[in-house]
């Protein structure tokens, strides 16, 4: 459960800015980057290579020191912090990596107690918390197992027990699942999910991967060039193709190389007059425009049905006809390239 007997948010990220300076060159790699993230969500940060996203995780964690701006955990600004108030301070985060860098001469109980050695804590009170761990990522019977007798998932998952050892408020995610196949990604995520849900944990994932946020996130914020160029509540942001969160969310459908006209649709939008695919093409039809559905990617994501068609036009002098009524209708048409 979360904890609301505290108020604020659990991070407060306040124009923030880090800039490189050499003799000769001068490198912005965060422009004045503001967030926020509630106590107990699941915050996505996507943003392609380049975007700043690793400098956002140094400068959040304490590691790097930002030119200017805020980082506000518990209501202290950790940037103004420095010797054993920053390390202490830094607890306050655990963090998950995309290789576990698990020790390979330690079990997976000693990786875990890792962190609890280093704070101190003693050897009765450390196996408790450790054995806890375990049960928590369903590896109680793999305690005396070393990392190369685990598999991939199973890593993450004691890299994920290290993270929560000393029980910190806020689980940062830095691409998580990058390294995973399918299935095991899925898996991993559920458990973050679950972790969230148990613990009232606040989750923070940094990745380039849309399919991650549109699976666990509550909301999202896209970086570029170091700046952020769009923020908002997954289910707003997937409904509304006129953003750019939602095309780098929603997948495009990708058309062949026929020369057939084809047109993007874009399905989900709170206020399309045209909810569902065969009412897009019988819309069509209804006006003598000969249609057909060529591919789509629909899913559920927060809560709403949403995705892309590829609109298939048998006429190509119809195009701007269809064009003007699925316009109309708020179903944000494109020619397909």
């Amino acid at each position: 459960m979360v904890d609301h007997s505290q108020t604020g948010p659990a991070l407060a990220v306040r124009d923030l800015t880090k800039v490189f300076e050499t003799p000769g060159s001068r490198v912005t790699a965060l422009d004045a980057v503001s967030l926020s993230v509630p106590r107990g969500e699941i915050h996505g940060i996507v943003g392609r290579s380049g975007a700043g996203k690793s400098t956002l995780i140094r400068c959040l964690t304490g590691l790097e020191l930002p030119t200017s701006g805020e980082v506000v955990v518990a209501g202290e600004d950790i940037t103004r912090l420095r010797g054993a108030e920053l390390r202490a301070a830094r607890r306050r985060f655990g963090v998950v990596y995309q290789h576990a860098n698990l020790l390979d001469s330690r079990t997976a109980a000693d990786n875990i107690a890792l962190p609890l050695e280093v704070a101190g804590w003693d050897r009765g009170d450390r196996d408790a918390r450790v054995a806890e761990l375990l049960d928590l990522v369903g590896l109680s019977d793999r305690a005396q197992s070393h990392p190369g007798q685990l598999s991939g998932g199973q890593q993450q998952r004691v890299g994920i027990a290290r993270a929560l050892a000393a029980r910190p408020e806020i689980l940062l995610c830095d691409e998580p699942t990058s390294a995973l196949d399918a299935a095991t990604t899925g898996s991993i995520l559920a458990l973050l999910r679950e972790l969230r849900d148990r613990l009232g944990i606040t989750v923070v994932i940094i990745t380039h991967e849309p399919s991650v946020v549109r699976e666990i996130c509550d909301a999202v914020t896209l970086l570029g060039d170091g700046a952020v160029l769009e923020q908002g509540r997954l289910g707003e942001v997937i409904a509304d193709p006129s953003t750019r969160l939602h095309r780098e969310l929603i997948p495009l459908v990708e058309p062949e190389s026929d020369g057939l006209v084809r047109l993007q649709v874009a399905l989900g939008h709170p206020d399309a007059t045209v909810g569902s695919i065969d009412g897009i093409i019988a819309l069509l039809r209804h006006e003598g425009i000969e249609a057909d559905l060529a591919a789509a990617t629909v899913e559920t994501i927060a809560g709403r049905r949403v995705g892309r068609l590829l609109v298939e036009l048998a006429d190509a002098s119809t195009t701007e006809r269809a064009r003007d009524l699925l316009d109309q209708a708020r179903l944000h048409p494109e020619v397909a390239a």
